[in-house]
């Protein structure tokens, strides 16, 4: 039971010692305007560092990689089907499935309004 309980303890103090050092190492030494300013090979930025972008376009292209996957996932699964008919049921209840649970997702973007490019 002792050797369990120094194990721990000394657990412990390895773990503060690293946070400790962590914290040492990474600590930004000075903050200036320099520092902190954006930088343009030498020149003065001309506009604004972070640009604003359309919310329906980040929601769109999200919702092609979610198709995009799973057009991925089901086209092993047609070439696994057609060496094994055996599993027919299976296949096409889980495929399905896959389709029905992303077809009702975008039918409710759908309906918010999610997928109009102009409001």
């Amino acid at each position: 039971m002792f050797m369990i309980l120094l194990m721990i303890l000394m657990f412990l103090l390895i773990m503060l010692f690293m946070i400790s050092l962590n914290f040492l190492i990474s600590m930004k030494k000075m903050k200036n305007r320099e520092k902190m300013s954006p930088f343009e090979c030498g020149f003065d930025p001309l506009s604004d560092s972070r640009m604003p972008f359309s919310l329906q376009f980040y929601l769109i292209s999200i919702i092609f990689l979610i198709f995009d996957v799973e057009i991925s996932l089901i086209l092993p699964w047609i070439n696994n089907f057609s060496l094994n008919f055996n599993s027919i049921n299976i296949f096409f209840f889980s495929i399905i499935i896959i389709i029905i649970i992303l077809l009702i997702g975008l039918y409710l973007e759908w309906k918010e309004g999610a997928l109009q490019w102009f409001k």
